[in-house]
């Protein structure tokens, strides 16, 4: 399957800067969403669908780019863009893991540069999302004591250790184990380890953003 083409988000919460930068991206290819508060954007986008970056203004009515970025927890690249040339809060954006911080009015081919750096971190993130999809759905096909004795074996219990504590032969653990190395497509013990902390990885972006997601 083809990766989708990507999104570049706006919010700003001047209308002469969001249509502004609306058109300049666009006339340059790029496909754009544009919102108005921080609120809309949580609300009605949905970083599912295709990789993304965002382009946030640091100034918002409603919550402020600062603290729409600490509740993205890092789900999304984020290019900060300020009218205020203002050391503490573009220091405060780059600690928590901002791509960039551009000051109004932000000239043209710095503007792509930076849109393209964070595109390419958003496929990255886009890609790992889509393979945490996917384990999340070999997963979903394990029974109740699949899961039982995936969690076990992740945790570095022998086949005799997790017999005992589930109250069931050490033969059956044998083969329930072997099924879900089957199931989630582990060809080893490491494999297996490695899928499920993609898992973990998946648990936490859902908890962080789950508003945008529309479950």
């Amino acid at each position: 399957m083809n990766t989708p083409n990507p999104v570049v988000f706006v919010v700003d919460d001047d209308q002469h800067v969001r249509n502004a930068l609306g058109r300049l991206l666009r006339s340059n290819g790029y496909s754009v969403q544009i919102y108005e508060s921080a609120s809309a954007f949580i609300h009605e986008a949905d970083l599912r669908l295709a990789p993304a970056c965002l382009l946030l203004d640091l100034q918002l009515p409603d919550i402020s780019g600062i603290e729409l970025q600490r509740q993205l927890d890092g789900n999304v690249p984020i290019v900060f863009i300020s009218a205020r040339d203002e050391f503490a809060p573009a220091i405060a954006a780059m600690k928590a893991g901002a791509m960039d911080y551009l000051l109004k009015p932000v000239h043209e081919s710095v503007l792509f540069d930076a849109v393209e750096r964070a595109l390419e971190a958003g496929r990255r993130c886009f890609e790992r999302r889509k393979l945490c999809e996917e384990i999340q759905r070999r997963v979903a096909t394990l029974t109740p004591r699949e899961r039982e004795v995936m969690e076990l074996v992740v945790a570095g219990r022998a086949n005799k250790v997790i017999a005992d504590e589930l109250g069931a032969a050490e033969k059956t653990i044998k083969i329930h184990r072997a099924r879900v190395m089957e199931k989630m497509g582990a060809n080893s013990l490491p494999d297996l380890v490695h899928l499920d902390a993609h898992r973990d990885a998946h648990r936490a972006y859902r908890s962080a953003f789950g508003s945008a997601l529309h479950n």
